[in-house]
């Protein structure tokens, strides 16, 4: 009867608020998923086969023969169950079991006329009933030992506490306009309200041309470091999806916004390297193959993925794939803008809170991708250049920049200062040898004990050191650090072009 439905779901969702399950995200998912299919009326398809692949992440390959996973994690569960309804859930109206050696859910009515206690609204999390998100394709993965470990006490989708999960969405690519879009394309993966403004005036529309996958959304807030937007990181898309996003002609530059929040040091789910590998492509080509975020920038960290040549297919679209390796696949915003042909756009930071436009009219952005240091405003003119703007604003103190860019090329970074606080008649006094610092780029020394005062040759007048030829590291950034040797370091603005040829 759908009365007694409404108590079971109710009972479903009462116990994933109980918390039993929150250091047994495998747990909480097996049962998820499960009861899922039990409400659809799909019981018959509660097969091991199919929990392995659908709820623990296993590989289309999955065999039960050699793979012990469910076995293991149904035993587990029925014993979460018979120790809470023994304790705690006692009083319940209602008990859930798995009956031993079956994996359909059963649910025992103690008194039908008992109302089922509901879950005080501030408790409560959305409960995924909905068809369980696309199984990863067939295909044949090769991962370390290490892998195989973190899969096997990893879920595929964790409806962690964190988090809201709206669970798999229906809209299809094809259903939405097909036309080409506008030529700056910013989307929030997982996204459904209103468009967002970033710190930099930069629109960032509701989440679109997908296909398959499941939304999450954090709950409350989540420092993510390495970004002056968090809100970029608040929801994503996750599990086997694509997105078929229409595009003009041309050539396009995109960037892959990312930020492990459910796996890692602090976060819910604990774990580390490895706990989530997947890869992605764009036409059929790999970007991105076992991609670990965690591996590339750490747990709540930003970490934005740079590619160059980007182009539509043949059909007018730009095909993106995310395939799980290793528990699911996820993305948190995609950035599609005008491209140049076998170079990125170039990246301009000035170190003020306002971005900044020279007056040769190229546009500088404000300061981002830093770690370290603070900002300062010097008001004195600056001599011997043609835009004393530029160095209105300075960065100061020991601090690091991790700019990304495309792996396959070599860059061109120049570095503009101005002595604004040591020197004859300055607040700091003193001059030459009063502030030295050393100018690193991926750990390799590219200017030792810099001395503006005196390389300028004087207080407030313009420096500007070039560098060529330089490599990102393998998780395609420049990591350009000051290290001071006396009083700290500073830098007005830092300009990036791709030398590629």
């Amino acid at each position: 009867m759908q009365a007694d439905l409404e108590r079971e779901r109710l009972e479903v969702e009462a116990l994933l608020a109980s918390g039993i399950f929150n250091r047994a995200p495998n747990l909480e998912h097996v049962l998820t998923y499960v009861c899922a299919k039990y409400f659809d009326g799909a019981s018959e398809e509660i097969k091991e086969y199919n929990i392995a692949v659908e709820a623990l992440g296993r590989p289309a390959e999955f065999d039960q023969k050699r793979d012990s996973i469910v076995r293991v994690e149904a035993h587990r569960l029925r014993k979460r169950l018979r120790e809470y309804y023994e304790t705690e859930g006692a009083s319940r109206p209602i008990r859930i079991e798995i009956p031993s050696g079956r994996y359909a859910p059963r649910f025992i009515h103690k008194d039908a006329a008992q109302e089922v206690q509901l879950v005080p609204p501030e408790k409560r999390e959305a409960l995924t009933l909905l068809p369980p998100p696309v199984p990863p394709p067939r295909k044949t993965f090769t991962i370390g030992a290490a892998v195989l470990a973190v899969s096997a006490i990893s879920a595929l989708l964790i409806l962690a506490l964190p988090l809201v999960h709206r669970g798999s969405e229906p809209r299809k690519a094809a259903d939405l306009p097909s036309t080409p879009v506008s030529e700056d394309i910013r989307i929030l993966a997982g996204h459904t309200g209103p468009s967002y403004m970033d710190a930099f005036g930069r629109s960032w529309s509701s989440d679109r041309f997908f296909t398959g996958g499941s939304v999450f959304e954090l709950r409350g807030a989540h420092p993510i470091s390495g970004t002056l937007d968090p809100a970029l990181y608040k929801s994503r898309r996750e599990g086997a999806f694509t997105y078929d996003i229409p595009l003009n002609r041309g050539v396009y530059e995109m960037r892959l916004y990312f930020a492990e929040t459910l796996y890692g040091d602090n976060n819910i789910a604990g774990g580390g390297e490895t706990s989530r590998l997947f890869q992605v492509s764009a036409n059929g080509k790999v970007l991105l193959r076992e991609f670990d975020v965690i591996g590339d920038v750490g747990s709540s960290a930003s970490d934005v993925k740079v590619f160059k040549d980007i182009a539509p297919a043949s059909d007018g679209k730009l095909h993106l794939k995310f395939d799980p390796v290793s528990n699911p696949a996820f993305l948190n915003a995609i950035e599609i803008l005008p491209g140049i042909p076998g170079k990125i756009r170039p990246v301009r930071i000035v170190a003020r809170d306002r971005g900044f436009t020279d007056k040769s009219g190229r546009y500088w952005a404000s300061d981002h991708y830093v770690k370290g240091g603070q900002h300062v405003l010097r008001t004195d003119p600056v001599t011997g250049t043609e835009d004393p703007d530029l160095y209105h604003g300075e960065r100061f103190g020991n601090m690091t920049y991790s700019i990304p860019v495309a792996s396959s090329s070599t860059y061109r970074v120049t570095m503009y200062f101005a002595e604004g606080w040591f020197g004859p008649g300055r607040p700091g006094g003193g001059g030459a040898g009063s502030r030295v610092f050393d100018i690193l780029c991926n750990g390799v020394t590219l200017k030792r004990a810099l001395d503006i005062f005196k390389e300028a040759k004087g207080s407030n007048r313009a420096l500007v050191l070039t560098f060529h030829n330089l490599e990102p590291n393998p998780q395609g950034k420049l990591v350009i650090s000051m290290t001071p040797s006396r009083n700290y370091a500073c830098v007005n603005a830092i300009e990036i072009e791709d030398e590629s040829h």
